[in-house]
Formats: C-alpha cells, structure tokens, sequence
C-alpha cells in the first residue's frame, strides 16, 4: 500500500508531514487532501491569518504527486441604501 506525505502551506507558515499515510491510492489520497483544505480553510482563512492554504501531497521519493489549494478573497461593496 503506497503512503502519502500531506504537507500545509498556510500563508508563509509551512507544516511538513513527518509520518504521512498508508493509503489505497492516490484517489483516497485526494479525497483527504481536499477535506482537510476545505476544513481548515473553515477554521482559518476567515480568521484573516491567511489568504490562502494549500495541501501538498507528495509520495515516499518527494515527488509531489498533488496539490490542494483554496482561496478566499472578500471585497466589501458599497452600500446601495446609503445616502450619497
């Protein structure tokens, strides 16, 4: 069974994956990959610690073997019922 290695890049900070997983193929692998982005995504891109975050996947040789990115941007409009 292959493992992955599940790295986060959030904003400047970089957490590596030291143990990393056995798992039945790179399809469970993304699947992971994407849950975990889009659940810390929840937990820190509203917060404004970052912008973005990325979930590399990489294989036992370093090869990366995906990439998970979100992103968030928030522009504030002007309100239409305000007097001018």
């Amino acid at each position: 069974m292959p493992r992955f290695y599940f790295d986060v890049c959030e904003g400047v900070r970089f957490i590596p994956d030291e143990e990393g997983l056995e798992l039945d193929g790179l399809e469970v692998a993304e699947r992971m990959a994407t849950r975990a982005a889009a659940d810390m995504a929840r937990d820190s891109l509203p917060k404004g610690d970052a912008q973005a975050l990325a979930v590399e996947v990489h294989d036992t040789d370093g090869k990366r073997v995906l990439t998970v990115t979100v992103r968030m941007h928030c522009r504030a409009r002007p309100d239409p019922t305000a007097a001018p």
